[in-house]
């Protein structure tokens, strides 16, 4: 009797294999958690094909890798924004070079100023920090921006007269990409009743995404920071220089950074 797996069979085997690693990796740099969805369906398409020709289907086997062939569009399609925020972020890097540095710091001083000047007025405000993921399918836009960080644009829009007040700004890089826009608001039974709309809606954008928020409070004067659905209320200047520097860049900030405030 001939063995059920020959060399052949098993070297197919492998570089099906192969190809769901390397579609696994490029999705999870792009959004871990449509990697895992991806995944899935790439093993399970490739599951069934193997199966369908070890029992010898051969049409069933033909449709089911017409439909792993439609697995890069699908990706594509779902990715798009993110592919393309990508390729620009590293087209950006490479033309910049070491002026990055020096714009990083330009962009932090004048977002850290900005902050203050408002909290100083008693102005809220309420502006996110876009790290890796994307947040478009959460974030109902108000205006787009394509503008630089300046103290006296985030005072500009935070004024109560602004017609965009009321909404969250949005920062990518060195840029604020849109202002006005309406975030979802956290449905977390356990926050202090004290947190207005805000700081809700600075919970719930964090609570789903890898953003850092910056909340300054009308009432008060101070300013929040909020990551991964905690507050770390009435920050200290140093940490939100330190905080605000690693979200531009992309980075995450360390783990256990911000604590609810009860």
């Amino acid at each position: 009797m001939a063995p059920v797996f020959d060399s052949v069979t098993l070297l197919a085997l492998f570089d099906k294999l192969l190809v769901v690693a390397l579609v696994y990796g490029c999705s999870l740099i792009l959004k871990k958690e449509a990697a895992f969805r991806i995944l899935a369906l790439v093993t399970a398409l490739y599951l069934a094909e193997f199966c369908a020709i070890a029992a010898g289907l051969s049409s069933t086997a033909s449709f089911f890798h017409l439909l792993l062939f439609s697995v890069p569009v699908i990706a594509t399609i779902i990715f798009q924004s993110d592919i393309k925020r990508a390729l620009f972020s590293l087209w950006k890097r490479n033309s910049q070079g070491d002026s990055v540095g020096l714009d990083l710091t330009t962009t932090v001083d004048e977002l850290t100023k900005g902050l203050y000047e408002l909290a100083e007025r008693r102005i809220g405000a309420l502006i996110v920090i876009i790290r890796q993921m994307s947040i478009d399918h959460l974030v109902q836009v108000g205006t787009e921006i394509d503008a630089k960080v300046t103290s006296e644009l985030l005072n500009s829009i935070f004024l109560p007269y602004s017609p965009i007040h009321d909404g969250a700004v949005i920062i990518q890089r060195d840029k604020i990409t849109s202002a006005g826009c309406i975030l979802p608001l956290s449905q977390n039974p356990d926050i202090a009743k004290s947190f207005g709309t805000r700081h809700r809606a600075a919970l719930g954008i964090s609570e789903q995404t890898d953003v850092l928020v910056l909340v300054v409070s009308e009432e008060t004067g101070k300013i929040s920071i909020v990551h991964e659905g905690k507050i770390h209320y009435d920050a200290d200047p140093a940490e939100i220089r330190r905080l605000s520097r690693k979200a531009i860049e992309g980075r995450r900030a360390p783990r256990g950074v911000a604590t609810p405030e009860h």
